[in-house]
């Protein structure tokens, strides 16, 4: 681990002045916002995260969860997965949410876990993590040493030649589901940002996984009101149904109306390079029958443009299968 400055404000103005402040002086030098520490402890000990400053947030009032006028959610940034996961609105308007974070980690990383810390969760590929191997996600152009190494776990939805490293979040595949927002601030600038357009694919520039900039610092996320009669699943399929990361999991937020979906949100984790909003599979379900073909159908579209790698093809037909049956669970509790 490389030494660095570390800094506790006491408020959230404060906060976003040190960030802007270590941003300036040390013009552009990497910056962390430090919560629970899950993640980027791990990776600084590792020596793939090496920031120069570390912003503990652990005192800001960035804690609660709220109702929204509109009867939507507020969470906080430093709200623990543990309490989020057992909030009372969250289990009854937005179980997706639960089942997610429920399905993650570990009771005790789930108890520092943060909101803030989750949606920012690094890839468990293991180039990135071990920095004696090629990875350009850590190096740019050092080369992916996945994509002709080891790739079982790695993704099949929005690859590219530089990266195929998977995101192993599930909180944020039900976010995603979810249509969250990202409301993020930088020095007395704020801004909103839907999760979908939060997360940036690899493509030429794979060490960008998201839209933050140097000194940008997540305050919280907001849900919208959660439709009337609506049906939701996380569905994960791992190695173990112990402490693990997906192989292919699916989020589904479904409303039944005359024997017909009347309206189809779905996500996938564990196979795209980051949370997979699947459109093309929302439209096969739009005033669709319910029936097995129909989810069939709508998981073929969702996979549509995977690309397998050496190790991984498997997944293609495992998150087909993984959608197919988290519809057909999602119809039951109709």
């Amino acid at each position: 681990m490389q030494t660095f400055e570390f800094t506790r404000p006491s408020d959230l103005t404060s906060a976003a002045t040190a960030a802007a402040s270590a941003n300036t002086a040390q013009q552009g030098a990497d910056i962390r916002f430090i919560a629970g520490g899950t993640t980027l402890v791990d990776l600084m000990k590792l020596n793939v995260e090496q920031p120069h400053t570390l912003i503990d947030l652990n005192r800001l009032p960035l804690g609660t969860v709220e109702t929204l006028p509109d009867g939507g959610l507020k969470i906080g940034a430093m709200v623990r997965n543990s309490d989020l996961a057992h909030h009372a609105s969250v289990l009854s308007d937005y179980p997706v949410l639960s089942q997610a974070l429920l399905s993650g980690a570990s009771a005790q990383l789930r108890n520092k876990a943060t909101t803030s810390g989750n949606l920012l969760q690094r890839t468990r590929c293991m180039y990135f993590r071990d920095n004696t191997m090629p990875c350009n996600k850590r190096e740019p152009g050092s080369g992916c040493g996945a994509i002709n190494g080891v790739n079982r776990m790695m993704a099949i939805l929005g690859t590219s030649e530089h990266c195929i490293a998977s995101n192993p979040s599930d909180m944020n595949v039900a976010l995603t589901a979810l249509e969250a927002t990202i409301h993020i601030q930088n020095g007395q600038a704020v801004r909103s940002v839907p999760i979908n357009e939060f997360y940036v694919l690899p493509g030429d520039n794979p060490q960008r996984e998201t839209v933050l900039e140097p000194g940008d610092l997540i305050t919280h996320v907001t849900l919208p009101a959660p439709v009337t009669g609506n049906k939701s699943v996380y569905l994960k399929l791992r190695d173990r149904a112990s402490y693990e990361f997906a192989l292919a999991s699916a989020a589904v937020i479904i409303k039944i109306e005359n024997n017909r979906l009347s309206y189809a949100r779905v996500a996938l984790g564990g196979v795209g390079t980051k949370p997979w909003r699947s459109k093309e599979a929302e439209q096969v379900l739009a005033g669709a029958t319910l029936s097995e073909n129909t989810f069939r159908a709508a998981a073929e579209a969702a996979l549509q443009g995977a690309r397998a790698q050496s190790q991984n093809g498997f997944k293609i037909e495992l998150a087909k299968r993984c959608l197919t049956h988290a519809l057909k669970l999602a119809t039951q509790t109709a």
